[in-house]
């Protein structure tokens, strides 16, 4: 193998290249990316950068010279548009193709977005600087979502001294992700400081003005950000004969699968948000949009790319983390369609506890509000030997609750 495409210079095809070099690999190694920049930071953008604690230039992810060292065919600034297996040939924005007998796919999320125009959306470094803009003592700020990244931005809004207003569809914020009670807890945080949450209404354009919500109401802001979820970028790979559906279809090794019969090309990896793989941890497959593992199934497709034969199942215990107000979140393993969730340790109206997850039979996740590291790094031990949920568990809940 001579030549490499990394497609996606974020922080999963950046870590991929780089695992590529570590490990031996000295071919030609091309690293596509759409946007002008160098690989740069994204989970401060929400956070540091929103709040002008950062400015840009912290979030570079690696120095020119480090970039330089790799020696890398750079391509920034132009998009992947097609991909041709039988041919393994890339093709860019600038009408040119380049050559692979090894490919990463990296491309990452797009921003969801709302009929109407003029609102933020949150996702690049341009996107943060031109809310950041807008964000003054005084200002209104309707936020449409109140996930993890639309609760951060408000948060950071309401400390510049803005005026919000945050809109959620479901009763809960948050509640699919970490179930009813807890996302009743982070919803409390925002109450508690004069934010104007509305759960259970629907924004069904963004106007001149503000929103307009279902029942006809208009909201008026003079700034709105539309946090609602993302899309994986897999556009361009459509027709290729891959198999997508809500991402890249990957097996245990992050290759990419066939979505058409016929003999396969091979060679096909996928990493980050747009990667949809089985992870055998959990028996269950997942795309997940977070930093950490952006970088981890990075390195893990380099590895598996480069030496097939000694291929390793990516099998990670997802983390993620988020800064609200003056709550530090940190959650470990995969809480969506659990069964059951139970408070083992610290106080919910507190803000200050820990929650653990029950998906079947088994410890699947675990959530900690204020807490030290240590405590949660226990129970994610308990995430990755894949603990039964025994009477040992439950005695731990029931005694937090009396």
């Amino acid at each position: 193998m001579r030549r490499v495409v990394v497609v996606g210079a974020s922080a999963a095809g950046l870590a991929a290249a780089e695992t590529l070099r570590r490990e031996g690999y000295d071919g030609t190694l091309t690293l596509v990316g759409d946007e002008p920049l160098a690989p740069y930071d994204r989970p401060p953008l929400s956070k540091q950068l929103l709040a002008a604690e950062w400015e840009a230039d912290r979030l570079t992810l690696r120095t020119p010279d480090d970039l330089g060292a790799l020696g890398l065919d750079l391509r920034l600034g132009v998009a992947a548009t097609g991909l041709e297996l039988v041919g393994r040939t890339v093709e860019l924005a600038d009408g040119s193709e380049v050559p692979y007998d090894g490919l990463i796919v990296a491309t990452g999320v797009r921003p969801r977005r709302l009929p109407g125009a003029g609102a933020h959306v949150l996702r690049t470094l341009d996107d943060a600087l031109m809310l950041r803009e807008g964000l003054a003592p005084g200002r209104h700020l309707v936020v449409v979502g109140a996930g993890f990244l639309g609760a951060e931005a408000a948060a950071v809004a309401w400390r510049l001294g803005a005026r919000v207003t945050l809109l959620e569809p479901a009763p809960v914020p948050l509640a699919h992700a970490v179930g009813a009670e807890v996302g009743e807890v982070l919803t409390r945080a925002h109450l508690d400081r004069g934010v104007d949450l509305r759960c259970g209404v629907t924004v069904t354009e963004v106007t001149e003005d503000g929103v307009r919500l279902a029942d006809g109401e208009l909201i008026e802001a003079d700034e709105v950000l539309v946090a609602i979820g993302s899309l994986p970028n897999t556009e361009w790979l459509e027709g290729s004969g891959l198999a997508l559906g809500d991402g890249v279809i990957c097996d245990e090794y992050c290759e990419a699968a066939w979505g058409s019969p016929g003999p396969k090309a091979g060679g096909v990896y996928a990493a980050g948000d747009v990667a949809r793989w089985h992870n055998p941890l959990f028996g269950t497959s997942m795309r997940i949009e977070h930093r950490t593992n952006a970088a981890e199934q990075g390195m893990a497709a380099a590895r598996n790319l480069l030496r097939p034969e000694a291929r390793k199942p990516f099998a990670p215990v997802p983390y993620f983390w988020s800064d609200q107000y003056d709550m530090k979140i940190q959650a470990y393993g995969f809480l969506r369609g659990h069964d059951e969730v139970g408070v083992v340790e610290g106080d919910l109206a507190e803000r200050r506890f820990v929650a653990v997850y029950r998906t079947g039979d088994r410890v699947s996740g675990v959530l900690a509000v204020g807490m030290p590291p240590k405590v949660i790094r226990l129970w994610r031990q308990a995430v990755a030997a894949g603990a039964a949920w025994h009477e040992t568990v439950r005695a731990e809940v029931a005694a937090s609750e009396v």
